[in-house]
C-alpha cells in the first residue's frame, strides 16, 4: 500500500475546491489560450464584471494556480502549470463520451 502523505492530500483537495466553479474554470480556460493577461483583458473577454473578475483570481491565486506579475501599472496573471489544463481536457473528455 503506497505511503499517503496527508499535507498533499490537503493541498489537492483546496486546489480541486478553487477552481469548482464556473466562471474560475473559464478563467483557467482563457488563460490556457493566453499565456498571460491582465484584469481589464480577462473581465472584459469574459464580460464579467471588474470586481468579480478580481475575486476569482484572488482565490485562484491564493490557492496556488495563478501566478502574478506585477509589470507597471498591470498586474498579468497566468497558469502556474500546466496541470490543471490537462485536468479540464480531461473532464471535457469525459462529458463529450
Amino acid at each position: 500500500m503506497p505511503n499517503i502523505d496527508i499535507e498533499q492530500l490537503e493541498l489537492a483537495a483546496a486546489r480541486l475546491k478553487a477552481i469548482a466553479h464556473p466562471m474560475r474554470i473559464a478563467l483557467i480556460g482563457l488563460l490556457q489560450d493566453n499565456e498571460k493577461l491582465n484584469v481589464t483583458e480577462i473581465y472584459t473577454k469574459l464580460h464579467i464584471e471588474q470586481a468579480t473578475a478580481s475575486h476569482h483570481l484572488n482565490i485562484l491565486k491564493n490557492n496556488g494556480i495563478l501566478n502574478c506579475k506585477r509589470e507597471g501599472k498591470m498586474i498579468f496573471y497566468s497558469l502556474k502549470t500546466n496541470t490543471l489544463t490537462k485536468m479540464l481536457e480531461c473532464i471535457n473528455k469525459c462529458n463529450n463520451e
